[in-house]
């Protein structure tokens, strides 16, 4: 029996690790720590046949016993209700009754104006909701009960994904970021999980050398109408285009030097080998957020903010900076190839006095010339390639399976539906014409959410997320794939005062339609 530092500790899981190497399984190790503790495993098995200074494979495997905490579906939604703003202090409150499902352990919500009348009904919800906040639960309460529990994922490699929603002056980024930073229980959700990961690390990092250390990587970024800003790159204007992978680019403009080299700028990852210094990047980047005039937030965010928080080492950051030079050197052989292969059909061709183009006899196409600018073209194809392999080598040497799990936090702008004509006119009155052209956009984007959360809940075949920037970009967040064991979450934030019913009753119908995609996804009813 020997003991071994675990690569993650939490209180609610049981873990089995396989420690194996080309001829099998060499030792099991079975864990029950206490989270945060760093407590070490027992290990069993022939350890005569274990040589400390071989990598070996390691795979986890997580038991569904768990102590105090459910397995979670690959979809959950939550509610949290904010207080009553001082300006709403004598506007009386919705009145809502939370009813609880028999078996799978999901509540439905039902909502009834003060007053009810045509434009304010009654609602209730299907079982969609994984767990209902109330006003009295701060910062520390959502995140132990949302983000705490996906650690584990996060910590083997994988990633989690975490959306609020809810209209302008709910609470948002109240949750995702907090306004309270000098206080740990008001950070939001993207601090709180930055300084328990840092927990794990720092005890991963004892003893290794600088350029394998664990750091967390920061990358931050807004979509404001169809384009992308580099929060943590002064505010580069990005564009936001599908590959030919099929995956979401957002990528800045092509730099072009005075020696014809060219350099292409994706979002740029701040990476973070402390707390404090995650910290300090991410209020640099909150500083950067435009803001305007919305129909009940003065101070509310006009664009959909995404922050991506991922385990890396320098190692890593190294090899994809790689990939990045490898690409900016393809640009401009792959731009000649193209440009010679224009310019010699162009002169195959004359344009004939009707206006039509024939073949023009006195020139013969110099398929030479083609071919060398595309073997040239596929050499540094293969640069590019090499390089991307090198990444997924330097992920699979790492001896922890940590690196490269993610944590994706999306503040989505809040949407202006409101049928209180009189007030959006006055409203209006104070916006310049370019928010209120951006007011529109929001609406239309989350127009478009809402009709990819019905594709996903209606299990349809085609899924519309080219239809907004906002869906483009959230494509890989909502999509886990077949076998994946990513996670995903939505916070409902939400309004208690009767002035907001409809503004509340929207927001619950798209979680509802969430919720409920969620629980097809796992079978559940």
């Amino acid at each position: 029996m020997a003991k071994v530092m675990p690569e993650a500790s939490h209180s609610w899981l049981w873990r089995s690790t396989k420690i194996r190497d080309g001829q099998g399984t060499l030792a099991v190790i079975t864990t029950c720590p206490r989270y945060g503790a760093g407590a070490c495993c027992l290990v069993w098995g022939p350890f005569s046949t274990v040589d400390s200074n071989t990598v070996y494979s390691v795979s986890i495997e997580i038991n569904s016993q768990t102590i105090g905490s459910e397995v979670m579906p690959s979809i959950n939604v939550f509610i949290r209700w904010r207080p009553l703003s001082p300006s709403e202090a004598n506007t009386p409150e919705i009145a809502r009754t939370q009813h609880a499902h028999p078996t799978n352990n999901t509540s439905a919500l039902s909502l009834t104006p003060p007053q009810p009348h045509k434009l304010a009904r009654p609602w209730k919800s299907d079982s969609a909701f994984t767990r209902i906040f109330t006003a009295n639960d701060n910062n520390k309460a959502v995140f132990e009960a949302v983000v705490a529990p996906t650690l584990p994922r996060v910590l083997n490699g994988q990633s989690c994904n975490f959306f609020a929603y809810g209209h302008s002056g709910s609470g948002k980024s109240h949750t995702i970021i907090g306004y309270d930073f000098e206080h740990p229980d008001e950070f939001g959700l993207c601090l709180s999980a930055a300084r328990a990961l840092y927990e794990h690390l720092d005890q991963l990092n004892v003893g290794t050398n600088e350029n394998e250390k664990f750091l967390l990587g920061l990358r931050m970024y807004e979509l404001r109408k169809n384009t992308a800003f580099d929060l943590l790159n002064d505010r580069c204007k990005c564009h936001i285009r599908e590959g030919q992978d099929g995956k979401t680019h957002i990528r800045g403009e092509t730099e072009t030097f005075a020696d014809g080299k060219v350099r292409v700028r994706p979002i740029v990852t701040k990476a973070c080998s402390t707390f404090d210094e995650f910290h300090a990047q991410l209020l640099a980047g909150i500083g950067r957020r435009a803001t305007g005039t919305s129909t009940v937030h003065d101070q509310s965010s006009r664009t959909h903010a995404v922050f991506e928080v991922e385990i890396v080492t320098r190692e890593l950051l190294d090899a994809r900076d790689a990939v990045v030079e490898r690409q900016s050197e393809l640009v401009p052989v792959g731009k000649r190839a193209t440009d010679i292969y224009l310019e010699e059909n162009l002169k195959a061709f004359i344009q004939t006095p009707d206006g039509k183009f024939a073949p023009n006899p006195d020139y013969q196409i110099n398929q030479a010339a083609i071919d060398e600018a595309e073997a040239k073209k596929a050499e540094f194809e293969s640069y590019v390639q090499k390089a991307e392999e090198h990444v997924e080598a330097v992920k699979r040497s790492c001896p922890h399976a940590c690196l490269g799990g993610k944590l994706v936090f999306v503040d989505l702008a809040g949407s202006e539906y409101y049928h209180d004509k009189g007030s959006v006119s006055a409203i209006r009155a104070k916006q310049t014409p370019q928010e209120q052209q951006e007011g529109r956009q929001i609406n239309t984007d989350l127009l478009s959410l809402k009709e990819v959360i019905r594709a996903m809940a209606q299990k349809q075949t085609r899924i519309p997320f080219r239809s907004s920037p906002l869906t483009m970009v959230l494509r890989e967040h909502f999509l886990t794939g077949e076998g994946d064991d990513g996670f995903s979450a939505m916070i409902l934030t939400t309004s208690p005062s009767s002035k907001q019913y409809t503004a509340t009753i929207d927001t619950l119908k798209y979680g509802n339609l969430i919720g409920v995609a969620g629980d097809k996804v796992k079978g559940r009813k």
